[in-house]
């Protein structure tokens, strides 16, 4: 390792399984990147749902990956592995991780990089990843949004929501979202949302119907599950694609299947942290060809909710469990 790189980092274990405290920052050696891999010294991290679920138990990371938390970063490349082409010693990045991002230092595929778009921060770079590959993939690659499509999003105002509308919005689509309040709903506006509706009051599928003038959602991102399918099912379109991303609402549902038949709807689930290198890889390379053009040419930057030092990771986590933030939060890993 370069001499003026350090022998050890902070970084941020999970003690045991449970709640925000047993996030303890904790002293562990800098690891070396191997064949295809990149060093970053991380400046800030990304706070994402599926961080929480891995504190708790309930969300293991994949075999070989790191067991620190945290899925998305943002910083400088400090030493490139063997069969790296494309990245240097120096370049700024955004990297989507299968763990280990919660630290000073981490490794990255060098496929899975990007470099930070003109005019972005490295705190606003770090909120990208994790959910601008979740997006692009089951909303571009998967359901195949088109310009002038409805799309219908729910939790609009999540890390996941709010990047749904940027990008869909500079897309040239229409998005309706739900979200859990009037303040909620007021900031996805804010962000360009067409329609947004607070479930709490109003139901989402009438609401949609009126939106649409009753042809509905061409394109439903949904987070949720359970019985928002059948519901989603009523709200979307003739040919409308529906894309599962998360069980927050259950893992069971019951569909009405004529219904289904007789719309011709698609229903589509994915997760995006066991999927191979190569194909976070390819959907990197779209990302930079379809989605990083529209981020530079229209200014595109995430809502950032609130910023912690990297040794307050458990205040993060105790925020994004309350369900208060609006947008992304983020770790400081570099003072």
């Amino acid at each position: 390792m370069s001499n003026d790189l350090p022998s050890s980092m902070t970084a941020i274990e999970i003690a045991s399984p449970g709640g925000p405290q047993v996030l303890r920052p904790v002293r562990r050696p800098v690891p070396q990147p191997g064949g295809g891999e990149v060093l970053i010294r991380v400046a800030a991290a990304g706070v994402n749902r599926p961080d929480v679920l891995q504190r708790k138990g309930l969300y293991p990371p994949p075999p070989g990956a790191s067991d620190i938390p945290g899925l998305e970063l943002a910083g400088q490349i400090v030493r490139v592995g063997p069969e790296v082409g494309e990245w240097a010693v120096g370049d700024q990045v955004c990297a989507l991780v299968a763990g280990g991002g919660y630290a000073e230092y981490a490794l990255a595929p060098a496929v899975q990089c990007l470099p930070i778009p003109r005019g972005l921060t490295p705190e606003q770079a770090a909120a990208l990843p994790e959910t601008v590959f979740t997006v692009y993939y089951n909303v571009w690659e998967r359901s195949r949004l088109q310009p002038g499509d409805w799309l219908l999003v729910h939790g609009g105002s999540s890390g996941i929501g709010t990047t749904a509308i940027l990008l869909a919005k500079a897309f040239g689509a229409q998005v309706i979202v739900t979200a859990g309040s009037g303040e909620k709903c007021a900031a996805c506006l804010r962000l360009g949302a067409d329609v947004a509706i607070d479930y709490k009051h109003v139901d989402f599928v009438a609401a949609t119907l009126t939106a649409t003038q009753g042809r509905g959602a061409d394109v439903i991102l949904d987070m949720v599950g359970g019985d928002y399918l059948a519901r989603d099912i009523a709200a979307a379109a003739p040919d409308a694609r529906i894309a599962v991303i998360a069980t927050q609402g259950g893992r069971t549902a019951e569909i009405d299947l004529a219904v289904l038949m007789g719309k011709r709807l698609m229903i589509g689930g994915s997760a995006l942290r066991p999927q191979t290198i190569e194909r976070k890889g390819a959907i990197a390379s779209a990302l930079r060809r379809v989605i990083w053009p529209l981020i530079e040419a229209h200014g595109l930057h995430l809502p950032i909710h609130a910023t912690f030092p990297l040794a307050e990771a458990a205040r993060a986590h105790a925020l994004m469990e309350s369900g208060a933030h609006i947008g992304k939060i983020v770790l400081r890993a570099q003072t």
